[in-house]
This record gives C-alpha cells, structure tokens and sequence, in this order.
C-alpha cells in the first residue's frame, strides 16, 4: 500500500498543501498532472528525497516520515534511467544487491530471473552506450526491482520515447507488475499510459489531488 494523508511539502517558492492519495496494496496507481503541478515533488517526497512540513506517508505497514531513503524499501526508476556509462547491465541488476551484501549465488540467480522478465538476457554484458530508450528503461526498471522492494516509484520514465516503443513498455510494465504485485507509483502527464496502466488513477490540479478512477 502507499498511503498519503494530507501531506504538505514546500519547494523553493512552490507549495504542495494537505495532498492525499491511496495506492491498495498490489495495484498500480498513475498520478497525472501538468508540468509544474507537483508530482514529482510528491513521488521525491514519497521516496524521502524531500522533508514534508506536514502529513504522513505509509508504506506497505510502515509509516516512512522522517525515515532514510535507503531503509524505506522504494524502487525508483526516474526519468532518464540514470544508468551508469562503465557499468554493463548485469553490473546494474546487481547493483542493489551487492550493497544489500546478497550472496554471490544469490545476485547471478536474481539477475537472470530480472533479464528474463525483461527480455534483456541478450543486452547482460553490454554497456548503457548503444542502447536503444526502451532498453535503457528495461535495465532502469530491473535495477529498480532486483531487491523486491515492497513499492516502485516511476517519474515519467516513458516520456522519451517514440509512441511505439511506448505502447511496448506499457505492455511490459503492466505485466511486470502483475508478476511482481508490486504496488506501484507512477507519474505522467501522458493521458494515453495512464488510461493503459492505472488501476487507481489520480489528477493533480491546483495543488489538489483528485481521484479520477475507480470514481470516488
């Protein structure tokens, strides 16, 4: 689950004031919103890359407000992948893990099982140079889920790429997070990925967040 309740973030000289929305736990939840209207201050906020003023953030079972980013168990694929020029993709499957201390044994099995979700088993030994969008964003989202986190944060992370290669990681992504049942934060201002990916789909407008469907 991920559970806003009248939060309250301050951005420089822009103002997100007692926002709420609920993600049931194994659902996908898009928020849409124009350019400037604070989704991204939310998800950051979600991750606990911004200090909230007011309110309070519930992940899965545990209220996440005033905890490290690192122990509040989100996956976070931004925009532009963020994917590091030395490593291979392997090297970004297994990133999480290695931090985490995971086993050897235990890193080379999630990696396969990641590669073959993702059909990217042929790209493990490649570098981010010379990959196509939609493959940099595969490689993103599997470094996003390699640990299992209990929730994924996406920030637009298709809004690169040609309407093709969108369409397909729309199918991906939805099928990805039916396998996983990874409750899931998604943030666009693509009308056409929101009415293909949400399960809950939320509107931003003038600092307010309404639910668009299911209809409240």
């Amino acid at each position: 689950m991920i559970k806003i309740e009248n939060l309250s973030v301050q951005a420089g000289a822009f103002r997100i004031q007692d926002v709420s929305l609920t993600v049931p736990s194994g659902k996908y939840g898009v928020l849409m919103g124009k350019t400037g209207s604070g989704k991204t201050t939310i998800l950051e906020t979600v991750l606990g890359l911004r200090n909230a003023s007011t309110g309070r953030i519930v992940l899965g079972d545990l209220d996440v407000m005033g905890l490290n980013p690192a122990v509040r168990g989100v996956g976070y694929v931004p925009q532009d992948g963020a994917l590091f020029s030395s490593m291979t993709v392997r090297d970004h499957l297994d990133f999480a893990l290695m931090i985490r201390k995971v086993p050897r044994a235990g890193c080379q099995q999630r990696v396969e099982e990641l590669a073959n979700l993702l059909g990217i088993e042929h790209l493990l030994d490649r570098k981010p140079r010379g990959l196509s969008g939609g493959e940099r964003q595969r490689v993103a989202l599997g470094r996003a889920l390699s640990f299992q986190p209990k929730v994924l944060c996406l920030d637009e992370p298709l809004s690169a790429l040609d309407d093709d290669t969108r369409v397909r990681m729309c199918d991906l992504l939805s099928n990805v997070q039916k396998q996983t049942g990874t409750t899931t934060l998604h943030v666009t201002h693509n009308s056409d990925e929101a009415e293909r990916l949400a399960d809950f789909l939320f509107r931003i407008e003038d600092g307010q967040i309404r639910q668009v469907r299911p209809e409240l």
